[in-house]
């Protein structure tokens, strides 16, 4: 170990104890939970999860609990159950519940540093698979810097021919243009999630399992296991038994994670492929953990890093693949020489050390059985270093006269056509608005369909899913059109989409300003997104501010769309998406 830990073997006084001398109400009331006398004075370990029938993610996360249970018990600790259930993201598409999906991020962070601080515990296991639940999850470990572990809760098996759901919107899509009947619809529809588990792409839910483990918060290989695996279960009960240790030595997550840490996750996500949501998540998590990472520093370390993993949806195998070719140790392993290899983990070990003891330890063969019953080895599904699927990374930073604060782009779904394009711009104040216009087609090769007032202060920061895939599966617009918003996007989209635009509409930002035939210049390579004409002239730069200026000197703010509730509280206090989206 180095200065950033405990000496093995140390044991530090537990806080359970303290406590249990200020509040003499606190043994009688344990004991009348089933606490027995003999578990007060052992290591208390909170085990927090977003356990619940809410969907896939979460329902089968109970089993998980248990085995952490048991692994708290074997290792002499008491483990106590605490439940914040997410919401899913998917069943909140397509109406206004998917308002509520990024504040839900705040509120599961929130209550699990309630249940933590009000009554004392010696350590946490944070269980969770999904969207919001995970990152809330690490935002919590952050805010609480007590010793934790983070336990991913796995991915779901794929469907019949590999079918995932993320491929629901083009289906739909399809069935809105009558290109496939309600029947063939309603079949992808019963048979895309076929297990519990996190959806089995590289969407918001799996990068966030995956960056558990970049981090150090999570054991090596555990991230993206199967759902319904033994693996998973016997991974949970090790995470117990661990929790335990890191209590006896007052290891803390903030003594484990560091800015080298996050630039070591940031190479990672450029390597998966990772959903645009962690521009939102990465820096929100970040801050907890008092480390100031920006968009600006994913774009400097996006530059020049490997894209190595074809997996949906921006390669061809399903996220229930990625495990069996390595998972994040293979990644991390075939850009070893990029990552600071000293950084520290939940082990007690360094990073270089657990990529030295996996390669020893037979683990990768283990995992490639399931591909080689398959016909496939774990470079068709991971590429080595020396094939890269691709050079840059893939996200980019946009900054220019739309998005003077920034935007963000996941390039390797981009066509190239859209790579360096001048559009006309169609501009929406709602994702409705603009869905109905694609799917009827209102909208022509050529435009910029903009929706604005989607942001955090303007909505809550909905996803536009359904009109990212409504374009991406139209043949004639897929290539020749761009999506911009103020809003994000699901981590399943692809296609020519820019979110994040800031500042939002709501903001005053330049977004809201554009007019019908506003000429949008993108050029993804320049890192620039620009308004560069009116009323389909282009002008020089000096004409164009200025009449955005007589805009904005005729912009009137919206009043909000919320009196009251959690979306009020939301949309007064959210910053900027391009800063995290957090409520300050």
């Amino acid at each position: 170990m180095d200065n950033h830990t405990a000496s093995a073997g140390s044991e530090r006084p537990l806080r359970s104890q303290r406590y249990r001398e200020l509040s003499p109400e606190l043994d009688p009331l344990r004991i009348g939970t089933g606490w027995t006398v003999e578990d007060l004075s052992k290591p208390q370990v909170m085990i927090e999860s977003t356990f619940g029938d809410s969907h896939p993610g979460s329902v089968g996360l109970l089993d998980v609990v248990e085995e952490v249970r048991s692994g708290v018990a074997e290792a002499g600790g008491h483990g106590a159950r605490y439940f914040t259930t997410d919401i899913c993201d998917g069943e909140a598409q397509g109406h206004d519940g998917i308002n509520y999906s990024l504040p839900s991020r705040e509120m599961i962070a929130n209550m699990i540093e309630i249940h933590a601080n009000a009554t004392p515990f010696d350590a946490g296991v944070f269980v969770a698979s999904c969207d919001k639940g995970m990152p809330a999850h690490l935002i919590a470990v952050g805010r609480l810097d007590i010793p934790s572990i983070v336990v991913p809760g796995g991915v779901m098996d794929a469907g019949p021919d590999l079918l995932t759901l993320e491929q629901l919107g083009m289906y739909s899509a399809q069935y809105e243009r009558g290109e496939i009947s309600r029947d063939e619809l309603r079949f992808y529809q019963c048979n895309a999630c076929p297990s519990c588990g996190a959806c089995s792409f590289m969407g918001t839910a799996t990068t966030m399992q995956v960056t558990a483990e970049a981090l150090g918060l999570a054991l090596p290989g555990s991230a993206l296991l199967p759902a319904t695996s033994h693996a998973l279960l016997d991974m949970a009960r090790e995470a117990g038994r661990q929790a335990v240790r890191l209590a006896r030595e007052g290891i803390t997550a903030r003594r484990i994670v560091t800015r080298d840490s996050f630039e070591n996750l940031i190479l990672v996500h450029a390597a998966i492929s990772g959903s645009t949501n962690s521009l939102l998540h990465i820096p929100t998590i970040a801050r907890e953990f008092g480390v100031e990472v920006t968009a600006d520093d994913f774009d400097r370390l996006h530059r020049g890093a490997l894209f190595l993993t074809d997996v949906r949806p921006a390669g061809r195998w399903p996220a229930q693949f990625f495990h069996y070719a390595g998972g994040v140790p293979r990644i991390m392993e075939e850009i070893r020489d990029q990552l600071h290899l000293d950084v520290m983990t939940v082990t007690g070990k360094t990073l270089g050390e657990n990529l030295d003891e996996l390669l020893s330890s037979g683990y990768y063969e283990r995992c490639e059985r399931e591909l080689s019953s398959r016909g496939l080895g774990w470079d068709d599904v991971i590429r080595p270093s020396s094939r890269p699927l691709g050079t840059n990374g893939s996200i980019a930073i946009l900054h220019g006269s739309l998005a003077p604060d920034g935007a963000v782009v996941k390039h390797t779904v981009v066509p190239e056509s859209m790579f360096s394009a001048t559009l006309r711009a169609r501009p929406f104040d709602s994702e409705e608005e603009a869905l109905s216009a694609v799917l009827h087609h209102e909208v022509e090769p050529g435009d910029a369909v903009i929706i604005r007032y989607e942001g955090p202060k303007g909505s809550g920061m909905p996803e536009m899913f359904y009109t990212t895939e409504a374009i991406s599966s139209d043949a004639r617009l897929g290539t020749s059109i761009a999506l911009i918003t103020d809003g994000r996007f699901s981590g399943a989209s692809k296609g020519p989409a820019i979110g994040h635009v800031s500042p939002e509409a709501a903001s005053g930002g330049p977004i809201a300003l554009v007019e019908e035939g506003d000429l949008i210049r993108i050029d993804v390579a320049g890192r620039s997104l620009d308004i560069v004409g009116v009323a389909g002239v282009e002008l020089p730069p000096n004409q164009v501010e200025a009449v955005l200026a007589q805009r904005r000197a005729a912009w009137v703010p919206r009043p909000s769309r919320f009196d009251h509730g959690v979306l009020k509280l939301y949309t007064e206090h959210a910053v900027s998406a391009i800063d995290g989206g957090y409520m300050a």
